[in-house]
Order: C-alpha cells, then structure tokens, then sequence
C-alpha cells in the first residue's frame, strides 16, 4: 500500500511536469496575489527542504513537504502567462528536490524540460527572500481569553486597524455584550479584548 502511495505521488508529477512543457518568463513585478501566495508556498518549500536534507537528515518530511507544493499547484488554475511561469518555477523546483529521492525519474523530467544539463548537475534552488514575504497576516481573535475568530488583516496595518477589524467580526461581536474594558494586541499575532 506504501508503494501505492508514492506510485501515485510520482504519476501526478509526472503529469503535471508533462503539462509544463513549453517555457515561460516569469514577471515577479506584475504578480498578482495567488501568484504570489504559490510562490510564497515554493520558496517556503524549498527553504524547509533544504533544510531537511542538510541539517536534519529527514527524507520523509521532504518528500511530504514535495505533495504539499504538488496539491498546491495542481489546484492552482492561473493560465495566464505570468501564471504559467510561476507553475513551472514550482515544477522545476519540485524536480530538483526530490532529484536525490528518485533521480532516474527527476533526470528524464529534468530533460523534458528542455535542459540540456543532468539533473545531478543543476543548480540547487534558492529560497528568494522576497516571496516569503506576505501582503497579510492572519490573526487570532480572543474574547475574554477565548478564542473567538480569526482575521486576516494587511501586514502594515497599524493597531488600531487591527482593532477595527476584529470588532466589525461577526463571530467576536456575538461575544461582545457592553463596552470592552481592554483592548490587547500583539503585532502579527493576535488581539485580545477583555469586556
């Protein structure tokens, strides 16, 4: 059933790999924001691989990391051609990371794509700082210490930004009954109000 497993894993990227053929130049300036929220998946992928392999020594997280950037891009439907450079950008990386896994495979893929050189030979890929960073962060809302929602708020928004969207939630207004007494907020993190 294991073998089953990984069978199927290689097929979807084998098939996805097929479907990613013809070249395209990625426009990192005109992204919009799933392009960059795939990106962002990549180069987190990437970044928890490397490490994996060099520092951890663990094959098993790498592989799955590998199905999670594979799901993620195949529900990706973006066939524009900025969309189409950051499915392959994706493709590419996805090869080459699981080269030391199963390089008979990522070699043939590899070459489908139009390199010349082995898979063995290619460049490892970097993790690009730029796409780690997000537009949003997402944050805890608590009522009373109690979790109570979660939102999604700009990452430049100043405190009381914060604040305003966590009280227009619907979920935290059901729990607010009167004046809130205080109003707590941890950057990046979450908003605690006391009523």
């Amino acid at each position: 059933a294991g073998m089953e497993g990984a069978s199927r894993f290689l097929k979807r990227l084998w098939t996805l790999a097929q479907a990613h053929l013809a070249p395209a130049v990625l426009d990192k300036a005109a992204l919009t924001a799933e392009q960059k929220n795939l990106r962002r998946k990549l180069h987190e992928t990437i970044r928890k691989i490397s490490d994996d392999y060099s520092r951890r020594h663990s094959y098993n997280t790498a592989v799955a990391a590998c199905m999670e950037l594979l799901n993620a891009v195949q529900k990706f439907e973006d066939h524009t051609p900025n969309g189409c450079a950051v499915s392959r950008e994706a493709v590419e990386a996805m090869i080459l990371l699981l080269a030391p896994i199963t390089p008979h495979l990522c070699h043939g893929l590899w070459l489908a794509l139009g390199h010349r050189t082995p898979v063995h030979q290619a460049r490892w890929p970097l993790v690009d700082a730029a796409a780690l960073v997000s537009d949003t962060v997402k944050l805890v809302v608590q009522v009373n210490g109690k979790l109570r929602s979660t939102i999604e708020a700009p990452a430049s928004a100043s405190n009381d930004e914060v604040l305003a969207l966590a009280l227009a939630d619907e979920n935290v207004k059901r729990f607010i009954s009167g004046a809130v007494k205080k109003k707590i907020v941890v950057p990046g993190k979450l908003v605690n109000l006391v009523v």
